[in-house]
């Protein structure tokens, strides 16, 4: 590759974390794969060493802000060019029933985290006159599911949170776009799979058949080479006039 860069992924040791990772991985790029379980972080990096990566592992907790003051000054000396937000979590629960702490967290990890990550990145971008911040967003950062209240609320912000920074920082070749996928058979979504059956009082396929693929039009549950190619897209010269803006990937649910 003339022109390799370095990616930081957050939440990169499995689902489309990993996924992007080997992929911007193979293509030349070197890769920061940041997680919650630094051993984890460390193992997925090292196969893709092995598979002629150039790869680091790092421990980050994302809902940390010390965490990520941290890993900043851990990182003096190495650029990042691209930042994908792309941890998560999920908890299925009525609002009556749901944590508070759970609902915090929630937050933090899908919406403060990305933000301060930016804010902690930014000045290095802007000084390099270089950067694309990719946050992995979701259908529902656009509409809404039932249960979800904390995930929904902190994937809508992100793409508020999203606009806000590509417009504060259009004066330099930084852009700032939100990749929205509808379900991704994910272990994360596996695990939504079981909880919404306990809740809606289904079984497990009629979930997948009546809620999640129920308001796809093209009925299937989107694919992880898809969102790993849109992100190679967004960092492409050519998309550089791309900024502050949600690419969906939805089957067609937001056309109706």
């Amino acid at each position: 590759m003339k022109d390799p860069k370095t990616v930081l992924i957050t939440g990169a040791a499995s689902g489309i974390g990993l996924a992007i990772a080997t992929e911007l991985a193979a293509f030349g790029h070197r890769i920061l794969l940041s997680d919650l379980d630094p051993e984890r972080a460390i193992l997925a990096a090292n196969t893709l060493n092995q598979a002629g990566g150039n790869c680091l592992g790092l421990g980050l907790n994302v809902a940390d802000s010390r965490a990520i003051e941290a890993l900043t000054e851990q990182l003096a000396g190495i650029e990042v060019d691209v930042l994908i937000n792309n941890a998560g979590l999920q908890h299925v629960a009525r609002l009556d029933a749901f944590p508070a702490e759970k609902w915090q967290l929630l937050q933090q990890v899908m919406l403060t985290g990305p933000a301060m990550l930016c804010k902690a990145l930014l000045p290095g971008m802007r000084e390099r006159n270089f950067g694309r911040i990719i946050n992995i967003g979701s259908i529902h950062a656009l509409v809404a599911s039932r249960y979800k209240s904390a995930y929904v609320a902190a994937k809508h912000g992100l793409l508020g949170l999203s606009k806000v920074v590509a417009l504060e920082n259009a004066d330099w070749d930084i852009t700032v776009n939100t990749i929205c996928p509808a379900y991704v058979k994910t272990p994360l979504v596996e695990a939504q799979i079981a909880s919404q059956a306990r809740e809606h009082g289904m079984s497990e396929q009629e979930v997948i058949d009546n809620i999640m693929l129920s308001p796809m039009p093209k009925k299937a549950f989107i694919g992880v080479d898809e969102i790993v190619h849109s992100v190679a897209f967004l960092m492409a010269p050519a998309a550089r006039n791309i900024t502050a803006q949600t690419l969906v990937l939805d089957g067609g649910w937001t056309a109706q």
